[in-house]
């Protein structure tokens, strides 16, 4: 019996993914569970496993291409009672995956384990002959556009298989991320290949192997020399004649310090053209989305922060920071953690539907982070009931998990109010932008040595700027700027803190 799996909503209700990388191909045997694929939504890498065990019959979708969740992007021959594997049953009997309820999704994301997915496969059997197509769940978030499997292909892509017709959407519950490798810890080539590992590919991230296809780059022969042997985006350029250059072909810096998607040189060599997708297209859309729906205002302090440097000194010697950066962003974020509690109308949303001032009396966090895939902001969940050392393990923990391409859906979203550390790119303040949902965010400029008037003399003191960018619907320049002047007093006197918390 042929089964099409359909591109799952994965979390947040994300509408579209792009196929990143194919670890099957057709004639492979799957087995429950094992990843068949990587793709990358708008706010991170996931691998799907199969739901169920057979033969790959067709791949759907050519890497490289955008989905819409509940497109059919793979088809599996599955055996039914007394056949064997591979024994085909024809496109009249193709089925797909469905969703499961939230008791067992709560259980398949948890665990992403053999049974979840025999669960996961039995129920899309059981629900085969009872599918209504003119409605179809989703695993999480908010629905996909009805009617729609359209898949923007790159130039020269490949369609479907005539013999694998267009269905109605309907996204399979699958978790967003699973172990690596199939049962038994079988692994194929990049890009699909026989059982028998795969050198490069197995080493390298997902970014660096969707480089490495757009470079040409052929990663099981290169030798990595990143931790344990590890390929990295500086291996594959070198291997396509590239070097480290970021501004070269190929290999665009972007404004945030990060590496943007692989580009491709006009034949005149006199441009080249980066496909917007993944975190790129969802950060300018939100990020044109906030500029146009709240009105920004930005309030700027300098701030004399010599006490609070020294403070970071002494707080890395104490036992409770052992094995955790501590930095000057740690004392920031404490001090707007102490403002908000002050100030709570500044942790809000605006509900344009309801005609409401949604006030948090908890806060997550926001911290920006420029990761390889662009500039992502996870979130310290209740990040104000942490102790001091707590947020800064929590802080830690986040940057190193986002950096490395490990953050979660469920990471980078339910954020509450933000802070940007601009200063460690050397800039000395800015206007952020608001993340979409939150009423504030805070930009910490570069501290640096200042001629400053202290106790009535000039002396040279540390110096940084803060700026506070707020929606003007709920924030007024009375809030705005009580929440920046007790952000500033704070850092010029950290015992402040333990005054007002």
């Amino acid at each position: 019996m042929n089964k099409e799996f359909k591109l799952p909503d994965v979390g947040e209700g994300l509408t579209e993914a792009d196929i990143v990388s194919w670890h099957v191909k057709p004639g492979d045997k799957v087995e429950v569970n094992q990843v068949i694929v990587e793709i990358e939504t708008a706010k991170a890498v996931v691998e799907l496993p199969s739901p169920w065990a057979g033969t790959v019959s067709a791949l759907l979708v050519d890497e490289g291409q955008t989905v819409d969740v509940g497109a059919p992007i793979i088809a599996v021959d599955v055996p039914g009672a007394g056949e064997a594997p591979g024994q085909a049953s024809g496109p009249a009997q193709t089925t797909s995956a469905q969703t499961i309820g939230p008791a067992q999704t709560a259980g398949v994301r948890r665990g992403v384990a053999h049974a979840a997915a025999q669960q996961l496969a039995a129920q899309a059997d059981a629900t085969d002959e009872t599918e209504e197509p003119a409605r179809h769940a989703v695993l999480v978030g908010y629905g996909v556009r009805p009617g729609s499997t359209t898949r923007r292909a790159r130039k020269g892509a490949s369609t479907r298989p005539a013999s694998y017709p267009a269905t109605p959407p309907a996204p399979s519950a699958l978790p967003e991320s699973s172990p690596q490798g199939g049962p038994g810890g079988r692994e194929v080539p990049l890009g699909g290949g026989s059982p028998g590992g795969r050198p490069g590919g197995s080493r390298a991230k997902p970014p660096v192997r969707k480089l490495a296809r757009d470079l040409g780059v052929d990663l099981t022969a290169l030798a990595g020399s990143g931790p344990e042997g590890s390929v990295t985006r500086e291996d594959v350029q070198r291997a396509a004649g590239e070097g480290t250059d970021r501004s070269g072909y190929g290999y665009a810096a972007t404004g945030d310090g990060a590496p943007a998607v692989a580009a491709a040189p006009s034949p005149s060599g006199t441009e080249e053209r980066i496909p917007i997708r993944g975190v790129r297209k969802h950060t300018a859309a939100a990020m044109v989305a906030s500029a146009f729906s709240a009105p920004h205002v930005t309030e700027f302090l300098q701030v004399d922060v010599t006490e609070t440097m020294a403070a970071v000194r002494r707080a890395r010697e104490l036992p409770e920071f052992a094995g955790v950066k501590v930095s000057p962003l740690l004392f920031v974020a404490k001090a707007l953690l102490v403002a908000v509690a002050r100030h709570p109308m500044v942790n809000s949303s605006w509900d344009d539907g309801a005609q409401e001032i949604v006030v948090k009396n908890y806060v997550n966090l926001g911290i920006a982070v420029a990761a390889e895939r662009g500039l992502l902001v996870p979130s310290v969940k209740g990040a104000h009931a942490l102790t001091f050392a707590g947020l800064a393990r929590a802080i830690d923990e986040l940057a190193a998990t986002t950096r490395a391409g490990k953050a979660t859906p469920g990471d980078l979203s339910g954020g509450t109010i933000t802070i940007t550390n601009v200063g460690v790119f050397g800039v000395d303040a800015g206007t952020p932008i608001l993340t979409p949902g939150e009423a504030a965010i805070l930009a910490f400029g570069q501290v640096r040595d200042m001629p400053w008037v202290h106790q009535g003399e000039l002396a040279v003191r540390k110096v940084t700027t803060l700026s506070l960018s707020f929606d003007h619907r709920i924030v007024d320049g009375e809030l705005g700027s009580a929440v920046l002047r007790d952000v500033g007093w704070m850092l010029e006197d950290p015992v402040r803190m333990l005054a007002w918390s």
